[in-house]
C-alpha cells in the first residue's frame, strides 16, 4: 500500500511517519504543502515555513522517505482565504480550519497525488474506525487535544482514504515517543495558529486585507457609547480582551456591520443571556442524517461538549436546542453533532 504522508515539521506529523515506517507492506511518501501566504504576508510577521521544511528534511532522511513540496498557494486562496474574508466582512465569525481540512488537505492535496497513493495519513488527533462496511469518525483519547470538530465536514469517501496513526494517543504519549524515535522536533512547541497563517498574527492578517475604521462601542443595555474600535472584523462573539475599557469585564454580545458598531454588556447583564435556539445551515453528515434525536454538540474546538436536541428542518439546516444556553454563540461558527464518541457532522450556524 502507498500512504502519502502530510508532513507539516511538528511532532505530531512527524511520530505518524514515524509509526507508518515500522508498518509493514507500506510505501511511504511524505509532503509538505505550501500555502500562500507564507511568502506574500512575510513582512507581518515569522513566517517559519522554511524551518518548518527544514524539520520534515530532516525526519524524512531519518526514515530514508522521499519528500515532496506540493505548492497549493491558489488553492488556499480561493477556497480558504477568501471565504474567510467573506464571512468577516459580514460580520460573521468563519472557521477556516474546517474547510482547510475539507478543501485543501484532504481534497486539493488528495487530487493532486491521487494517482500515486492509496492512502492519505496526518498528524491529526481523531480515529477512524469502520462499521458495517463505512468508516466512522471517532474522537480522540485526549479530549484537550481531539480535532475532530476540525474534520466535521469530510466525507465518507474522504475518511475511507484517511489514515491518523497518533489518533489512538495522548499528547503526553506522543511526546513520550518521539523522543524514543529520537525525532528532530522531539521538543518543538506546538502550533496555535489557524491552518493558513502559520506564525502570523491574526488580527495584523485581518487588517492587512480589511484595514482599519474606526466604529462605536456601545453598551447595549444602555446605548451609551463606551469607547472606539478599529472594526467590527476584529470581534467576535462572546469575546472579552481586546476592547481596552475601563469598568469591566466587558464581553462583546452583538455586531452592526452596516453601522460597524460592537454592543457589549457586563459579564452578569441581562443581555449576555447566550443562546439555546439555533440554526445550522450547510449540514455534513459524515453518514447519514438522524432523525430528531438528543445528541452532543460542540460550537468550537476543545473538550466542551453540549446537550441538546436537533432536528432536520429540511435536507440543509437543522434546527439546534441546547439545553443549556450559550454565551458565545456567533453567526459562522460551526455546530458540530456528536453521538457518544461518534463525530455525525456539522453545519454552519445562521
Amino acid at each position: 500500500m502507498n500512504v502519502a504522508v502530510l508532513l507539516s515539521g511538528g511532532v505530531d506529523s512527524s511520530l505518524a511517519l514515524a509509526l507508518l515506517s515500522r508498518e509493514k507492506g507500506i510505501v511511504l511518501k511524505a509532503y509538505y504543502l505550501k500555502i500562500w501566504l507564507e511568502d506574500e504576508l512575510a513582512f507581518l510577521g515569522d513566517c517559519p515555513w522554511e524551518t518548518d521544511l527544514a524539520y520534515a528534511r530532516e525526519t524524512c532522511e531519518q526514515f530514508g522517505v522521499p519528500l515532496e513540496i506540493v505548492p497549493l498557494q491558489s488553492e488556499y486562496r480561493e477556497e480558504i482565504v477568501e471565504h474567510a474574508l467573506a464571512e468577516l466582512r459580514l460580520g460573521r465569525t468563519p472557521s477556516p480550519d474546517i474547510f482547510c481540512n475539507q478543501r485543501i488537505k484532504f481534497g486539493a492535496f488528495y487530487r493532486r497525488v491521487a494517482g500515486e497513493c492509496d492512502k492519505i495519513a496526518s498528524g491529526h488527533y481523531a480515529r477512524i474506525e469502520e462499521i458495517a462496511g463505512q468508516p466512522h469518525l471517532r474522537r480522540a483519547p485526549d479530549p484537550v487535544k481531539d480535532q475532530t470538530y476540525f474534520l466535521s465536514h469530510l466525507s465518507q469517501e474522504q475518511l475511507a482514504r484517511i489514515l491518523f496513526p497518533i489518533g489512538h494517543l495522548h499528547k503526553r504519549e506522543v511526546r513520550t515517543l518521539a523522543a524514543e524515535f529520537d525525532l528532530p522536533a522531539k521538543e518543538r512547541k506546538d502550533s496555535q495558529g489557524i491552518c493558513f497563517l502559520g506564525k502570523i498574527n491574526y488580527r495584523d492578517f485581518v487588517r492587512f486585507h480589511l484595514g482599519e475604521q474606526t466604529g462605536d462601542i456601545v453598551e447595549k443595555a444602555s446605548g451609551e457609547k463606551k469607547g472606539e474600535h478599529q472594526g467590527y472584523w476584529f470581534y467576535t462573539i462572546g469575546q472579552r480582551h481586546g476592547l481596552k475599557l475601563g469598568g469591566g469585564p466587558w464581553y462583546v454580545v452583538d455586531k452592526d456591520a452596516a453601522k460597524n458598531r460592537i454592543y457589549i454588556a457586563h459579564s452578569e447583564a441581562p443581555e449576555r443571556v447566550g443562546r439555546r435556539n439555533l440554526v445550522a445551515e450547510h449540514i455534513n453528515w459524515i453518514n447519514s442524517a438522524p432523525a430528531l434525536c438528543a445528541l452532543q454538540v460542540k460550537l468550537r474546538h476543545g473538550p466542551a461538549l453540549a446537550s441538546g436536541q436537533v432536528q432536520m428542518l429540511d435536507a440543509d439546516r437543522a434546527e439546534i436546542v441546547l439545553a443549556e444556553p450559550d454565551l458565545g454563540v456567533a453567526p459562522g461558527q460551526h455546530a458540530v453533532f456528536y453521538d457518544g464518541e461518534t463525530c455525525l457532522g456539522g453545519g454552519i450556524i445562521a
